[in-house]
């Protein structure tokens, strides 16, 4: 049947696929012939797709019993982001199994996915078993800068891959978080991402008249752009209650008995407060967001600068954008003009569907006492460029956490690390959600 999953995932760890933008950085390639090697190891005929050499991409399909059903796409990132190793406590690519824990830079995001799905594959192919529909399988570089070389690449030029696939599963969500209820009772929730904010990264600039500092200048582009800023960082974004949110504070409210007051932000925010563990997952969805993030002005001291340039993180919620970027031409004021950086819009499924349904009873399969609902997540995934083709994508990488596990804090992070058990829980998620939706 293969390695066992804590293995494979250390062997994903330990090649170093760092992805440091703009094309640089260590290639995929490495990575996904390992993947293709195990899915040619499950009967299955993996293609490897490359925008540029060494940036590789795997896709394979398996498929299902019933071929009148609709295809699930199964995607999954190969690449990582840089890790200083001076910060953490083991080799952030020695993929060292140790304390119930696999370490390193990319456990949690997303090498674990990668390995669970890839372990379930080889007991299918070891116990003759298949899904009921067609399963295709996307292993995808770049994921980390803009997916130029992955996910919108394959969307872009490779569409037929993906044919017939309804609906996606990826990183972000289906793992524990812990919380009381008001009677002080545990209570295991998972969240299923079913929405996430758009992107739209800003490039402000000001402009004003260059001249000596030390005289008068009552046309100064740094002055303009600080203040601009300033209005900007002090905003406070109203509550916005798209379906996913309003659905996570409904159901995770009735889940903990805690009332919320829907139509009270300050109520809202109260509520919350008290949601445990869960309050990281919906704390930042509940308003758009605009943070600065990159500043650069000037040469000299003595100098005043004709031009100051800022970026801004902008998140936008389903439904909101044109609201949003009205309200910052508001607050920038005269003399500061914005470019999109980047730009994708959000992503939404149904809160509600078979889908879900189907997440939810695999994940009570392992943890009776589950209580799952839908989430928006509040950054940005692949998901952005499948969802172009038609498919409803969801944030579905199940993960048993243990009590003191702070989940939020690996991806990214110093010492990231992903817990053995939590690896063996998924794939028994996996395996049953994978057979039987």
């Amino acid at each position: 049947m293969g390695l066992p999953v804590e293995e494979l995932c250390s062997r994903l760890v330990r090649i170093d696929t760092t992805n440091l933008g703009g094309g640089a950085g260590k290639p995929e390639r490495p990575a996904a012939e390992l993947v293709a090697g195990l899915l040619t190891d499950a009967g299955l005929d993996p293609v490897l797709l490359e925008r540029e050499p060494g940036r590789s991409n795997v896709v394979a399909r398996w498929p299902g019993a019933d071929p009148s059903l609709p295809a699930l796409l199964v995607q999954a990132h190969l690449d990582v982001v840089p890790a200083d190793p001076a910060e953490w406590s083991v080799d952030p690519f020695s993929g060292e199994v140790r304390d119930g824990f696999v370490w390193g830079r990319g456990s949690v995001d997303m090498k674990d996915l990668v390995s669970e799905v890839l372990t379930v594959l080889a007991r299918w192919r070891a116990e003759g078993r298949g899904p009921r529909r067609d399963v295709v399988l996307a292993f995808v570089a770049d994921e980390e800068d803009a997916g130029l070389w992955g996910a919108h690449w394959l969307v872009d030029n490779h569409p037929g891959l993906f044919e017939g696939c309804a609906a996606a599963i990826s990183e972000s969500g289906a793992y524990t978080m812990r919380a009381r209820s008001a009677a002080g009772d545990p209570v295991h929730l998972y969240s299923v991402g079913t929405a996430e904010r758009g992107t739209a990264h800003l490039r402000l600039t000001a402009t004003g008249r260059a001249g000596h500092g030390s005289r008068r200048n009552d046309d100064n582009a740094v002055e303009k752009l600080v203040h601009a800023l300033s209005r900007l960082s002090a905003h406070r974004w109203p509550v916005v209650l798209t379906p996913a949110v309003r659905a996570f504070l409904e159901r995770v409210g009735a889940a903990l008995g805690i009332p919320v007051d829907l139509d009270d932000p300050d109520a809202i925010d109260a509520a919350i407060a008290r949601f445990g563990d869960a309050r990281k997952a919906v704390e930042n969805v509940v308003r758009n967001s605009a943070r600065p993030t990159v500043l650069s002005a000037g040469y000299k001291v003595n100098v005043v600068p004709g031009q100051a340039q800022a970026q801004v993180d902008v998140r936008v919620l389903p439904g909101t954008e044109e609201q949003l970027l009205a309200e910052v031409d508001r607050l920038l004021g005269p003399g500061v003009g914005r470019e999109f950086v980047s730009h994708q819009p959000p992503v939404q499924a149904r809160v509600d569907s078979p889908w879900f349904d189907a997440m939810a009873a695999a994940l009570r399969s392992q943890d009776p006492g589950a209580v799952v609902v839908p989430y928006c997540m509040g950054g940005g995934t692949d998901a952005k460029a499948f969802s172009k083709l038609g498919i409803e994508c969801f944030g579905f990488a199940p993960l048993w956490v243990p009590e003191g596990y702070d989940y939020r804090a690996m991806a990214h992070g110093v010492d990231e690390r992903v817990p053995v058990e939590g690896l063996r829980f998924a794939v028994e998620v996996l395996d049953r959600f994978l057979s039987d939706c």
